[in-house]
């Protein structure tokens, strides 16, 4: 081939083809995904189904993971012999990644063109989180309670903790703003629990009724971001230390190892790429909500 450029924009998808692409679009609309991002996957998707068409597989490369795989690593050779760039090839493979995950089919295991090494987050064991979860119930206060489990329960950067507002919090889920965007997290049941409890505590507290921030000093004013770290490291172990960050990475890491969706655990991340979900290992479709069951609350 002569050229590096794909046919994708010049070939006519058959209506199997498009009704795919259609929902994979629809599909990516309520993610939480950056928009770039979306832009990104649908396009690589084009790419992708346009070289499908008038080719012939034993299985049917969008609903059978064994052709899929087949036909994503033949899709690769494809993009090698048109010279595109082993970081470009990785693109599409993120984008078929979610484009099959959200289908149900599950990711094709195709080797990376480029070795990305990321770091292994820091996470705690089942017997550190559940030391820690001890110590949280069994001293803290309900503000200090809720600020402790929140990055653990729902994944949340501490930065998006001080920043929630108390109609934030609904009955059937949190609004997260992080970014200019936001999303909808489901709540785990305990979590739901412990929010409630500092809701009705928070109304005798200095500064409630002016002040929409959910987390309030004893000023009355917004939690600062250094403050509510304090009180996540004053539940930890002098010998086991704790921060936002690690009960984030336990979070995503518990999800993860028991085998759930990593598109669903992206977006109830706040994640724009479904790659930052890797290092945390391979997962299965599954409902939002029954994810949050993986997570270890028993102490």
């Amino acid at each position: 081939m002569a050229s590096g450029k794909t046919r994708s924009r010049t070939v006519l998808l058959s209506a199997e083809l498009a009704t795919a692409l259609a929902g994979y679009a629809a599909a990516l609309e309520p993610a939480s995904l950056a928009g770039s991002t979306k832009a990104k996957y649908l396009s690589r998707l084009r790419a992708y189904l346009s070289w499908l068409t008038g080719r012939t597989f034993d299985g049917d490369p969008l609903t059978d993971p064994a052709t899929a795989a087949g036909a994503v690593s033949a899709f690769c050779g494809h993009l090698k012999s048109a010279d595109r760039a082993p970081t470009t090839i990785d693109t599409y493979l993120s984008a078929l990644d979610d484009f099959y995950a959200r289908r149900g089919v599950g990711r094709p295991e195709i080797r990376r063109e480029r070795s990305v090494r990321h770091p292994v987050p820091r996470t705690l064991d089942g017997p550190r989180i559940r030391r820690y979860l001890g110590r949280v119930r069994l001293t803290a206060n309900p503000r200090d309670r809720a600020i402790a489990l929140l990055p653990y329960l729902a994944g949340l950067r501490i930065s998006e903790v001080v920043g929630l507002d108390a109609g934030d919090v609904a009955p059937d889920g949190l609004t997260v703003r992080a970014g200019g965007r936001s999303r909808r997290m489901p709540l785990h049941p305990d979590l739901r629990q412990v929010l409630t409890a500092w809701l009705e505590a928070r109304a005798g507290w200095k500064g409630a009724d002016a002040e929409p921030a959910l987390f309030l000093n004893h000023r009355g004013r917004r939690l600062s971001d250094r403050a509510a770290r304090d009180v996540i490291a004053g539940f930890a172990d002098p010998d086991e230390p704790v921060n936002p960050l690690i009960l984030r990475h336990t979070f995503a890491a518990q999800l993860v190892r028991d085998g759930r969706d990593p598109v669903l655990v992206a977006e109830l991340l706040g994640l724009g790429s479904l790659d930052s979900t890797r290092r945390y290992g391979l997962t299965t479709k599954v409902d939002g909500e029954a994810v949050l069951n993986s997570l270890i609350t028993d102490v």
